[in-house]
C-alpha cells in the first residue's frame, strides 16, 4: 500500500454506508464497514475493497484523496492508467511509475519527486540509464550504478558522492579499476584494493590508511611486498611474512 513518509493520512472514520454507492455490496460480503471500505479515509480498508472489487478501480482514479487513487492505480487495468496525465501528488506517480511498461516511463525520468525517479532508475532497459546517470540526488545515480552496463560504467567511477562510486567499485571488472586507486575517500580504495588487478595493487601498497595497504598487500605481486615487512601495522607485517613464508615454503600462488 503507498504510504507517505511526511505527510499523515486523515484520521480514520467510519464510513457512512447509507451514502455509499456500493452498499448493495454488503449483503454479498464485499465490503465490510471499518474493515473492507473504498470511502474510509483508511488505506489498508480500501486497498481491501479494492482488491476483492477490483471492478471498481477505475472509478476512482480521478479521486479528490490521493491515498484513494493510488491504491486505483495499483488495481486499475493498465489500459486505464496510459491515458492518464501526470498526477500531482507523488506516491500516485510512484505508483504508475511502478506499473506503466518500461518503455512508457520518459515522462517520470525527470519527476521533482527522487522516489519517482529511483522507481524509474530501477525498471529502465540498462542501455537506456545514462540519461540518469547525472541526476542532481545521489540515490538516484546510486541506482543507476548498481544496474549501468559495465562498459558504461567507468562514467561514474569519479561520481562526486563517495555512496555511488563504492558501488561502481564493487561492481566494475578488476582491469577496470585501476583508476580508482587513488581515489579520495578511503573507503572506496578498500574496496579497489581488494578486487583490483596484482598489478595495479602495488600503486596501493603504500596508501595512508592501513586497511588498504593490508587488502593490497593480500594479492599485490611478491616481488613489490617485500619492502612492507616492516609496516608500520602489525596485521600488514603479518600478512607480507606470511607470503613470504609460503613463497620461500613453495606454497604461495
Amino acid at each position: 500500500m503507498p504510504e507517505r513518509s511526511t505527510e499523515a493520512s486523515p484520521p480514520v472514520a467510519l464510513a457512512d454506508c447509507a451514502t455509499c454507492p456500493h452498499r448493495a455490496l454488503l449483503a454479498e460480503g464485499r465490503c465490510v464497514p471499518g474493515d473492507i471500505c473504498v470511502t474510509a479515509h483508511s488505506g489498508r480498508q480500501i486497498d481491501r475493497f479494492l482488491r476483492r472489487n477490483r471492478e471498481f478501480a477505475e472509478s476512482y482514479l480521478h479521486d479528490a484523496f490521493w491515498e484513494r487513487r493510488a491504491i486505483a492505480a495499483q488495481h486499475a487495468p493498465l489500459e486505464a492508467l496510459r491515458p492518464l496525465p501526470r498526477d500531482e501528488d507523488e506516491v500516485v506517480r510512484r505508483v504508475m511509475v511502478m506499473r506503466l511498461p518500461i518503455d512508457e516511463l520518459d515522462d517520470y525520468l525527470h519527476d521533482s519527486d527522487r522516489e519517482v525517479r529511483m522507481t524509474a532508475a530501477d525498471r529502465l532497459a540498462p542501455e537506456r540509464l545514462g540519461v540518469l546517470e547525472n541526476d542532481a540526488d545521489y540515490l538516484v545515480r546510486m541506482q543507476v550504478a548498481k544496474r549501468l552496463p559495465h562498459g558504461q560504467l567507468p562514467r561514474m567511477a569519479h561520481d562526486a558522492e563517495r555512496e555511488v562510486r563504492k558501488v561502481v567499485a564493487r561492481r566494475l571488472p578488476p582491469f577496470a579499476l585501476g583508476r580508482m586507486a587513488q581515489d579520495e575517500d578511503v573507503e572506496v580504495r578498500r574496496i579497489v584494493a581488494e578486487r583490483v588487478l596484482p598489478d595495479d595493487a602495488v600503486r596501493m601498497l603504500h596508501d595512508e590508511d592501513w586497511v588498504v595497504r593490508l587488502r593490497a598487500a593480500e594479492h599485490a605481486p611478491l616481488e613489490s611486498i617485500a619492502e612492507l615487512v616492516d609496516d608500520a601495522e602489525p596485521d600488514v607485517r603479518a600478512v607480507v611474512r606470511q607470503r613470504l613464508n609460503e613463497f620461500l615454503n613453495g606454497d604461495d600462488k
